[in-house]
């Protein structure tokens, strides 16, 4: 597969080649260890969703699974497309400030790319307010991939596409399921079950229900 986009590609990787060394080490952490932080955004919505309708403790469940298949689908993809890393395949380029991964790691589409949008969106449907935060974080994931030489531009336009559709059908999908197995695991008898799932909404009491003594 060939796409017109060398040129980007250089004009990027050259600016980033002259930015200021912190700028350069932060790049390289962020592309690497950036997907931490949905991680951890993951584990707060599901502990929030514990207090939560069955229904909205289904989608936090559904939403680390959704970009998990994501990831798949982006790794069959891969296999399936087979495109050099433009560290390799670009000449003229400057260096890539990350190490260039090797070859039979291929580029098209950008796993890191595909996990990010998959991830912004399965947490925005747990949490509307949250797009505010996963969508830049994942233009941001999604950017430094290019920025630090290991990607085409393309490859992580293609990632965000993709982890963005399959999330909406994975969540879309599974939501039903989920939610009927959340109600049921709330019922378990085994405490480490009820643990994982919650006690769910808090009754509402009304005080007219009280009998006056």
């Amino acid at each position: 597969m060939n796409f017109e986009d060398s040129g980007l590609y250089r004009d990027i990787t050259d600016f980033a080649d002259g930015t200021p060394m912190w700028v350069r080490h932060g790049a390289g952490i962020w592309t690497e260890a950036g997907l931490l932080v949905f991680v951890a955004l993951f584990a707060a919505g599901w502990w929030r969703a514990r207090r939560d309708s069955p229904r909205a403790f289904a989608i936090a469940a559904l939403a680390p699974l959704a970009t998990a298949v994501a990831y798949v689908c982006s790794e069959v993809l891969k296999s399936a497309v087979t495109e050099e890393r433009p560290c390799r395949a670009v000449a003229g380029a400057a260096a890539s400030l990350a190490e260039c991964p090797p070859h039979g790691d291929w580029s098209f589409p950008s796993n890191h790319a595909t996990i990010a949008g998959a991830a912004a969106v399965a947490l925005a449907l747990v949490r509307r307010a949250l797009l505010w935060l996963t969508a830049p974080l994942a233009l941001l994931m999604a950017f430094s991939r290019v920025f630090v030489g290991v990607h085409y531009p393309h490859d992580v336009v293609a990632g965000l596409g993709l982890g963005i559709l399959v999330a909406l059908v994975a969540v879309r999908l599974g939501t039903g399921p989920a939610t009927r197995l959340a109600r049921a695991m709330r019922t378990s008898s085994a405490p480490a079950v009820r643990w994982f799932t919650g006690p769910g909404t808090a009754p509402v009491t009304s005080y007219g229900s009280h009998a006056r003594r």
